[in-house]
């Protein structure tokens, strides 16, 4: 399957029912970024909103956040459970999803789309992508995930 969001193609890598974008990069915490133009847009991962069932609240961070990578800077709720989310990157919020703040279902609608959760300008982006997986090693993590449940 090939996706497209923001013009940029990619490939759609599939494990179980989770979809997994193979042009974004991913921490183990379940979020996902995608590098646009030296900023970072951030979402969590489709195995995460389906994990949390119907999402009812997002906690969105004011813009200006300082962020470190691994911090958390807020959190999903849902009729479930409530789930930190953690930072891919460090750097500052220069944009919120608002829409989130009515529409909070827009993260299980479209994870990798609509349903992204903020964008950070980041301080040490180099730095910070090594410590991130690419879609193919975030399949095996959750293939492996998901065979211990």
């Amino acid at each position: 399957m090939v996706c497209v969001i923001s013009q940029i193609k990619w490939v759609e890598l599939k494990v179980g029912d989770y979809d997994v974008p193979d042009g974004l990069l991913y921490t183990k915490e379940h979020e996902w970024l995608k590098v646009e133009n030296g900023i970072c847009r951030v979402g969590i991962t489709d195995y995460a909103q389906k994990t949390l069932h119907e999402v009812v609240y997002v906690d969105l961070p004011p813009k200006g956040k300082v962020l470190s990578q691994g911090g958390s800077f807020g959190t999903v709720e849902s009729v479930k459970a409530v789930s930190e989310l953690y930072s891919p990157v460090s750097g500052e919020i220069i944009e919120r999803n608002d829409k989130l703040i009515d529409v909070p279902e827009l993260v299980n609608q479209e994870p990798y789309g609509i349903g992204w959760i903020v964008v950070v300008k980041p301080s040490r982006l180099e730095e910070d992508l090594k410590n991130l997986l690419t879609g193919t090693a975030y399949a095996k993590f959750i293939e492996q995930y998901v065979k211990k449940k």
